[in-house]
Formats: structure tokens, sequence, C-alpha cells
């Protein structure tokens, strides 16, 4: 069984950063690919960084590229995301999910206010 728990958010400043952490079982972590995604309040859930599972291959969404940057360590089952240079808009709860599963974790909240 897929399971997936976010840890890592918090409230910080506008310019700030934060590293969420996303342990997962239940699977051959090595294989998959990972995703982040968020979703702010009254808005839909959005993609925003996938590493595939190998070479190291990234993606991310237009409005954080340059500042988010997606990581894996396949030793510790864990997909990461620093964040960096975070702003307002930023701010949403934050999930990740592993590429061809349905399920999801709990999600960590992030908020980015001064």
């Amino acid at each position: 069984q897929v399971q997936l728990v976010e840890s890592g958010g918090g409230l910080v400043q506008p310019g700030g950063s934060l590293r969420l952490a996303c342990a997962a079982s239940g699977f051959t972590f090595s294989n998959y690919a990972m995703s982040w995604y968020r979703q702010a309040p009254g808005k839909e859930r959005e993609s925003v960084a996938t590493i595939r599972n190998v070479g190291g291959f990234t993606n991310y969404a237009n409005s954080v590229r340059g500042r988010f940057t997606i990581s894996r360590d396949n030793a510790k089952n864990t997909v990461y995301l620093q964040m960096n240079s975070l702003k307002p808009e930023d701010t949403a709860m934050y999930y990740c999910k592993v590429v061809g599963f349905s399920n999801w974790g709990q999600g960590t909240q992030v908020t980015v206010s001064s």
C-alpha cells in the first residue's frame, strides 16, 4: 500500500526558504518518478515539479522555475522540494505524488507572509 508523508512546511517571510520532504513507502521507490503538487485556497491542485526515477531529469512549473529544486534520495525513499525566494503566491498545501498512482499524502502547509 502506497503511503506518502509530507513534512517541512511552515510560516516564512517573503524571500525566505523552506525544504519540504516526502517519505514514501509501500512500493519500489527507485522505479517511479515523483512529483510535488500544491493547492491554494479556492484553486485547483497544480503540478509544481517532477523528477524522473532515472537520470535525475526534472520538470518545473513556470511559476517556480529557478526558485524551487526537486531532488530525491532513493536510499531513503524520500523526495525533497527546496523552495527559495518564496512569494506570498506560493502559499498553499503541498503534496507529493507517485507518478502513475492516485494516492495522496496528508500534505504540508506552506504560508508565505510578512
